[in-house]
């Protein structure tokens, strides 16, 4: 497979970085509105639960599943691969792992509060539901922004060396 030339890997750099922005900028953005917004009423509270789902749809996805692509482009046809190197590999695991989390818990917490919070409006500040998807959100999502800020060190650290096949 033929690699990318110099301007190649530092345009790919380019858009990775704008990427990686978007995730972790969306990421603290919606934990932001999450714990310092405060509505009153039910309208508030869905126009709150509609902005977190707005920010999550997108910013936070489209970095995420762009980031994801960029490491495939990464790996096919940069010098990098996908398991050379320890951090790569961790790196790998940590995107799949957040990407699906994301996926099967953190958007249907997200989702199903708008819907609730359009639903039920004054209603859904008592709804067990609701408070249920608000607490998993608020944990999953500071975890999420935890490891994301922890890929981060690992790609300007790059520790661990180099793997060693067959040992």
């Amino acid at each position: 497979m033929p690699k990318l030339k110099k301007q190649g890997l530092k345009i790919l750099k380019m858009v990775h970085l704008f990427l990686v922005v978007m995730w972790i900028g969306g990421a603290t953005s919606l934990l932001l509105v999450l714990f310092f917004v405060y509505p009153e009423t039910g309208d508030e509270l869905f126009m709150k639960s509609r902005i977190i789902q707005v920010i999550d749809d997108f910013i936070i996805i489209p970095g995420a599943m762009g980031n994801l692509l960029i490491g495939i482009v990464y790996g096919v046809w940069s010098g990098f691969g996908f398991f050379k190197h320890y951090w790569i590999t961790v790196k790998w695991v940590l995107t799949v792992a957040q990407i699906l989390f994301g996926t099967f818990f953190l958007g249907p917490w997200v989702n199903g509060n708008v819907k609730l919070a359009n639903t039920l409006r004054e209603q859904a500040f008592a709804n067990e539901v609701f408070q249920y998807n608000f607490q998993q959100s608020a944990f999953g999502g500071t975890v999420q922004l935890f490891l994301l800020l922890v890929m981060l060190v690992i790609s300007v650290q790059k520790p661990w060396g180099r793997e060693v096949r067959g040992k």
